[in-house]
């Protein structure tokens, strides 16, 4: 027990990001099943509707949980945060389920859990350097 407390601990924050980007994706993607099946929005409109609600469940728990920053300047990493998000958003999001849906033919959830992975990888290495970046001593 002790081996696996020492092996979280040392690995907390990347564990902490899992969790909460597998909770992150999933208010992703019922937001856009939701969108899409209730709603019946268009594509790409719900896509975005649930990443506009999945950013700003990220940021809050990001910057609390996972990062546990202590920046005072909250707007600054807010900025940073979405700029990375709309990037990712645009890049590995929207790019990726216009391909896979539009010209490859997947299913769309299918492929909004691939693009997810896409946007996970991108979103902790932009988060880690640049946004929640600690001055280490």
């Amino acid at each position: 027990m002790e081996k696996i407390k020492a092996l979280f601990e040392k690995n907390k924050e990347v564990v902490l990001y899992l969790v909460f980007g597998a909770l992150t994706t999933a208010v992703n993607y019922v937001v856009f099943a939701l969108c899409r099946e209730l709603l019946h929005l268009p594509l790409l409109v719900a896509n975005t509707v649930a990443w506009i609600l999945a950013v700003l469940f990220a940021f809050a728990t990001n910057r609390k949980y996972v990062f546990n920053s202590k920046n005072g300047n909250v707007w600054k990493e807010l900025i940073l945060f979405v700029g990375a998000r709309v990037l990712s958003f645009l890049l590995f999001d929207q790019l990726t389920m216009y391909l896979m849906v539009n010209l490859l033919h997947i299913n769309e959830y299918i492929a909004k859990l691939i693009a997810n992975v896409f946007v996970i990888v991108f979103n902790y290495v932009a988060s880690k350097l640049v946004i929640f970046k600690q001055k280490r001593d």
